[in-house]
């Protein structure tokens, strides 16, 4: 099987975009991590797959596997390269795109100036919508680890996040806290986690150790997570300027009851054919 593929990435996350609208596509894990591979295959931190829309609300299914060749709900960076991807192929000439995913339906919205603004839908608290072990929903939860208790924010964004809020960013122990997080046994379906450092009330730094990926250059749904879990807690107001290793974005929240909304830069690289 010959694959054509466009490389892409939002801030340095970057993906693999497979056309499954106009070529037959179908991915095992196996040849999920092969496309992944950055020695092997061509390179991403996940694999983005455009297929014919099944709800007849939205216009496209967008599917997204992790590199371990997981099939995960959501993907933020991602959905902006989607919509840029649909866009520039010619698949859509729409400017607003609603999108269906493993979460629910996303809208995409491409800009004036080049920048993609995503719909995220609402972000979710409560402990089993997360998936998360706990009694009730709280703004802080202390999460055992190693003899140690760690004070986290827990938030689904159509995936599940756990939020570290830490003093300085740069001195975060990304590597070490960040798979002991994820494959906490309180967090059934595994977990993003996101170490937040609060620069003032209209700004975070952020590092991001994503599920099934290892800490990425920038992670979408980990900036909602982190601007919902921070304006939760009380200490973040309701637009925010997120700086990532790969760049900014903008995330706003304007009330409870509204979505959260993602605005950045989708960028495409190259395109080829590779065989599976």
């Amino acid at each position: 099987m010959e694959l054509r593929f466009t490389k892409m990435h939002g801030l340095g996350n970057d993906f693999v975009v497979i056309d499954g609208v106009r070529q037959s596509v179908d991915l095992g894990a196996e040849q999920v991590r092969f496309l992944a591979d950055r020695r092997l295959g061509i390179g991403c931190d996940q694999v983005l797959v455009v297929e014919p829309a099944q709800d007849p609300q939205a216009v496209f299914r967008y599917r997204i596997f992790n590199a371990d060749g997981g099939e995960v709900e959501q993907c933020g960076n991602g959905a902006r390269c989607f919509a840029r991807f649909v866009r520039d192929q010619g698949l859509t000439e729409l400017d607003i795109i609603p999108v269906e995913t493993r979460a629910g339906l996303i809208e995409l919205q491409l800009q004036a100036d080049g920048q993609v603004r995503v719909n995220m839908g609402l972000p979710r608290f409560e402990p089993a919508d997360i998936p998360f072990d706990a009694p009730q929903r709280a703004a802080h939860y202390a999460l055992g680890l190693n003899g140690k208790s760690l004070d986290i924010g827990a938030v689904s964004m159509g995936n599940p996040h756990a939020v570290l809020q830490v003093p300085e960013l740069d001195h975060a122990h990304v590597e070490e806290l960040g798979p002991w997080i994820e494959t906490h046994a309180r967090f059934p379906n595994r977990v993003n986690v996101g170490f937040m450092q609060v620069l003032d009330r209209g700004h975070i730094r952020l590092r991001v150790f994503e599920r099934g990926a290892g800490e990425t250059l920038a992670c979408g749904t980990g900036a909602c997570a982190a601007v919902a879990v921070g304006i939760d807690q009380g200490v973040l107001d309701r637009e925010v300027d997120v700086t990532l290793p790969g760049g900014h974005l903008v995330v706003s929240w304007a009330a409870d009851d509204q979505p959260v909304m993602m605005t950045g830069p989708a960028t495409t690289v190259f395109e080829g054919r590779i065989a599976l």
